[in-house]
């Protein structure tokens, strides 16, 4: 794999990081629930902690870290909601927008994963892909568990 190929498919992994901790922190602000809106801002977190551990690699394999993530790629990666107002959304519409930005977050991951990456690279990719599957499977039964209560 050449050095571009690594900084492309790094920086298309930073710009997911931002889109995530752009889309988690906009509904953050819009939760009504005080638990959601402290469990979105710690994904939010994470996603700019994860960005910030891939940067370095970026510049080593002679590229310049992507620092925005980017209003198309927000649209590609599934925040498609939150780019939008989200007043008057319910909690659940949010974990429903989450759930799809995880989704397309994972779905990054797992493509980067099928590259030729360095072994140090593939281990930090790998770690972090567990921490996206993670966070989605909790959004996911969040979601789940409120649409049951909405049932009710």
């Amino acid at each position: 794999m050449s050095n571009d190929d690594i900084v492309d498919t790094l920086n298309d992994l930073i710009e997911t990081c931002k889109d995530g901790e752009y889309g988690f922190g906009a509904c953050a602000k819009h939760a009504t629930s005080a638990e959601l809106s402290t469990l979105f801002l710690q994904r939010a977190a994470e996603c700019k902690t994860a960005a910030a551990e891939l940067e370095p690699y970026v510049v080593q394999y002679g590229g310049k870290p992507d620092h925005g993530g980017s209003a198309s790629g927000a649209l590609h990666r599934g925040w498609v909601a939150v780019r939008g107002s989200l007043v008057g959304f319910t909690d659940q519409a949010m974990l429903d927008e989450c759930e799809r930005g995880e989704d397309a977050a994972l779905a990054r991951y797992r493509k980067a994963l099928k590259e030729d990456l360095p072994e140090q690279l593939l281990a930090l990719v790998q770690r972090q892909q567990l921490g996206v599957q993670r966070n989605h499977d909790q959004i996911k039964s969040l979601r789940d568990h409120a649409r049951a209560s909405a049932g009710n």
